[in-house]
């Protein structure tokens, strides 16, 4: 295995254009004196573009040199590591003279573009143009930024996809809420980019939609509401800007900047009506340092709504759901009372040179944002359907209370002990009136009339912080409700049912009973479990039950009857035919819903013309140079990971059917420690295949694996699977493994041996025929058992046992949302899309 410093060392010395560009940039500092601080004024006028110099002195050779110099030390830094990073990557996807020539055309258009766009802007009057036609720039990330997007048309989708939201989410983040000359130019040149990107690339006229898989598109959704929930910050990080991005006036709804200061007020109260004069000096006398951090509330519950997001919490979902709500009725809080609706502001006020066009729009901002995110959050809500456990959202909620009482009880008794000492004067009433406005933001206040603050100090220190706290213990109590395990799931369960299974029992699927989404029943001796999860009152489990052997028929019986006292149907799924005699000795019915492919490694001899194919593929990993590894995910250095991340999404991204569930794994159940992975790698370091191996144990000592995750990259070696899966029985044979599982394959049936005759086909065997070859086009359940037919596997049958026929309706619309717990319309239709042809296909065939 490449180590993390070999990677490293290989991948300088590849790309030696894009080191060269960050030396460059030490050149031009020095030359242009920006080495060691910001421009002086000649060097400005010299080197910088902007209207004034670029277009007003004719200098119009800035376009060329602007984008190549950095304004000062900090920016020199950043070009000089994203050259070494972004700009190294561009190069290796696009060859080093595309990547040079890309450099300076996106440059030079980012940059000309951008002064074209604010002189004829300026001329117009348009505000923006007209704010910025004086400033001036220099900027090397500029380049950078457009020969990044011109290289994303060459990467998979999942990087591609990546790459264009943080880089585009980055920039529109500065534009909109800062709205600086660089930033802008910035944007310029990665549109271009992403036009000549488009322009050149393989895929050129072949615009479609990648679907994301669930995990990926959490992220994305996620990235969104960081973004709108730190942007208001970027004024902050830029105290001597202009703020003259379209949605600048988001950041009057945090910071001291919601309180106006005297001159706000002199300022305000010499055009405004009396009313509203009286309302921000009622505003301003709340602007203590409670109250300021008060304000940032929402934002560090945006962000703690985005980390749950990411994990698909439903809570996380309804969170940032209420929060941006709530940003949208304070922002229209705060346009009511700062414009007063456009109307009663301006009694009489000269509005000469002011543009009530751009003051809607900046004020319109303040509610269009947050409201953008809601509708997001309600298009995209199947995909955040994981529930916290309900005793952990029961104890969030009581604590919470708890703390909210408890801080309201001492702010009122001490404002009650201290009534004299308040200014302006108040009464009890007022008080108990004022306690619950303690916990809210001043800009969610609506103030009509001056707020009663107190004097006595206890008080005062109460007044100010009792909001700030509550809402950080809340804040922190969500993280904590977040992380909790999933529903009914009680604190040490995970542990309990990994012991029972290296002690043995759930047969060659009893792995799956770790994944996320199952929960777990335990014998009262705590010798036997059962994993299951409960759908539309069906509890569906999975594998066999994990017990001693001997030990089924009790626990099969007492899990039936724990399932009859909650009223759930219980179903048994994917157990194997030793299992039948106990559910045939209860009366239930059973069906074979697939079959499993077993080898045995310490028996296994790829000799003969049956094993043709698979020897071929080794020969030919062979002699491509290919190795294989035997790990597990956390021994991966990052950028393997990084690899195997790409591949999968590739792979997701090519689908438009929705991703499977249940007793499919994914890329999160590869991250278990106790998962093997084998990995096939070519002599350069480039991944071609991936699978992971489920353990199966005997007295604490693995004697199986079964296989789970299976992808292969792009452009691979033809035979990739082959080669792992062989190489994987070969290295098993060598540890003393006895069985080797190729899994589940579902609605197969294994062939017929030679001279026996298939049996009689039934209504039930009739209907699996069907769902296996109308699924089949979407899915290609067959294709793969054919596949893994090619290793000669022995067969055994896995089931579902029911105990009830007439439930089956009802059954098999659970087993459907647990293997697709969260298909939206769109992929519905994809679904039905790629049904119904293949319907018209065999007709046509007919």
């Amino acid at each position: 295995m490449l180590t993390t410093w070999t990677v490293l060392r290989r991948y300088l010395a590849s790309i030696p254009l894009s080191l060269g560009f960050a030396a460059l940039l030490v050149v031009t500092a020095l030359v242009t004196g920006t080495f060691f601080g910001e421009p002086s004024d000649p060097t400005v006028q010299t080197w910088a573009a902007g209207v004034t110099t670029t277009v007003d002195a004719g200098r119009w050779y800035t376009v060329l040199t602007a984008p190549f110099i950095p304004w000062d030390p900090p920016q020199l830094i950043a070009g000089i590591v994203l050259s070494a990073g972004l700009l190294g990557i561009a190069e290796r996807l696009l060859g080093r003279v595309r990547m040079l020539v890309v450099l300076v055309v996106t440059g030079i258009l980012g940059v000309g573009v951008g002064v074209l766009v604010q002189w004829l802007g300026s001329i117009a009057g348009e505000w923006w143009s007209d704010g910025t036609s004086a400033d001036l720039t220099m900027d090397p990330l500029t380049p950078i930024a457009g020969a990044l997007m011109v290289a994303t048309a060459f990467m998979g989708p999942l990087w591609r996809r990546r790459f264009r939201l943080t880089v585009f989410a980055l920039l529109a983040m500065l534009v909109l809420y800062d709205g600086d000359t660089s930033s802008v130019y910035k944007l310029i040149a990665a549109l271009a980019g992403l036009v000549i990107g488009w322009a050149v690339s393989p895929r050129r006229g072949h615009l479609t939609w990648h679907r994301s898989s669930f995990a990926e598109s959490r992220v994305l959704i996620a990235t969104i509401v960081v973004v709108t929930a730190i942007g208001p910050l970027i004024t902050y990080l830029h105290p001597d800007s202009d703020n003259l991005g379209a949605l600048s006036l988001i950041s009057s709804l945090f910071g001291p900047e919601v309180f106006p200061s005297a001159s706000d007020l002199a300022d305000t109260c010499g055009f405004s009506s009396a009313e509203i004069c009286a309302q921000l000096t009622a505003f301003s006398a709340l602007g203590s340092v409670g109250a300021v951090v008060l304000t940032f509330a929402p934002i560090a519950l945006l962000l703690v709504a985005a980390y749950g997001l990411r994990r698909g919490r439903r809570f996380a979902w309804a969170l940032a759901l209420v929060t941006n709500a709530a940003l949208a009725a304070m922002g229209a809080s705060l346009a009511a009372l700062y414009f007063g609706l456009l109307g009663p502001l301006f009694d009489g006020a000269d509005l000469s040179g002011f543009d009530i066009g751009d003051m809607v729009v900046l004020g319109g901002s303040i509610v269009l944002v947050p409201v953008g995110v809601i509708v997001l959050l309600v298009v995209t809500r199947k995909r955040f359907w994981n529930p916290a456990p309900r005793e952990a959202v029961i104890r969030f909620w009581v604590t919470m209370a708890v703390v909210l009482v408890v801080l309201g009880v001492a702010y009122s008794v001490s404002a009650f002990l201290t009534i004299d000492e308040f200014s302006p004067a108040t009464s009890p009433g007022e008080l108990v009136v004022d306690t619950w406005r303690r916990f809210l933001p001043a800009t969610a206040l609506g103030v009509v009339a001056a707020i009663p603050v107190p004097t006595n100090p206890i008080t005062l220190l109460l007044f100010q912080w009792v909001g700030p706290v509550f809402w950080a213990v809340f804040a922190v109590g969500v993280v904590r409700l977040l992380r909790a395990d999933e529903r009914h799931v009680a604190v040490g369960d995970h542990q309990r049912i990994r012991a029972l299974l290296r002690r043995g029992g759930g047969g060659t699927l009893g792995w799956m009973t770790t994944w996320p989404g199952n929960v777990y029943w335990f014998r009262e001796d705590g010798q036997a479990a059962v994993a299951y999860r409960v759908i539309n009152g069906v509890a569906i489990t999975m594998s066999d039950p994990v017990c001693a052997p001997g030990e089924e028929d009790r626990t099969i019986r007492e899990f039936a009857s724990y399932c009859d006292r909650h009223s759930w149907i219980p179903v048994f799924y994917s157990v194997h035919d030793d299992l039948l005699p106990v559910f045939t000795g209860m009366g239930w019915q059973h069906m074979s819903v697939g079959e499993e492919t077993l080898m045995h490694p310490q028996t296994l001899e790829m000799t003969g013309k049956p094993w043709q194919n698979v020897r071929s593929a080794l020969n030919r990993g062979t002699k491509e140079g290919m190795t294989t590894v035997w790990t597990t995910y956390d021994e991966l250095p990052r950028a393997t990971i990084a690899q195997i991340n790409a591949i999968s999404e590739a792979w997701v991204s090519e689908k438009e059917l929705p991703e499977m569930g249940f007793t499919l794994g994914a890329l999160e159940e590869i991250k278990d420690p106790d998962v093997k992975l084998m990995l096939a790698v070519d002599p350069e370091g480039r991944i071609h295949g991936v699978t992971s191996w489920l353990p199966v144990y005997r007295d604490g000592r693995p004697i199986g694996y079964t296989i789970d995750f299976m992808r292969r990259a792009d452009q691979s070696m033809n035979g990739t699977m082959e080669f792992l899966i062989a190489s994987a029985a070969l290295h098993m044979k060598e540890e003393g493994i006895e069985v080797l599982s190729l899994s589940g394959a579902p609605l197969a049936k294994a062939p017929v041996p030679k001279g026996e005759e298939p049996p009689a086909p039934t209504v039930m065997t009739e209907l699996l025929d069907f769902l296996a070859k109308t699924l089949e086009p979407a899915y290609g359940f067959s294709t793969l058992f054919r596949f893994k037919a090619k290793f000669n596997p022995t067969y055994v049958g896995i089931h579902m046992a029911y105990p009830d026929p007439l439930a089956l309706p009802t059954i098999g619309t659970a087993i459907g949302k647990a293997y697709l717990p969260s298909m939206t319309t769109r992929e519905t239709v994809a679904l039905v899309r790629t049904l119904a042809g293949s319907g018209s296909s065999s007709s046509a065939s007919k």
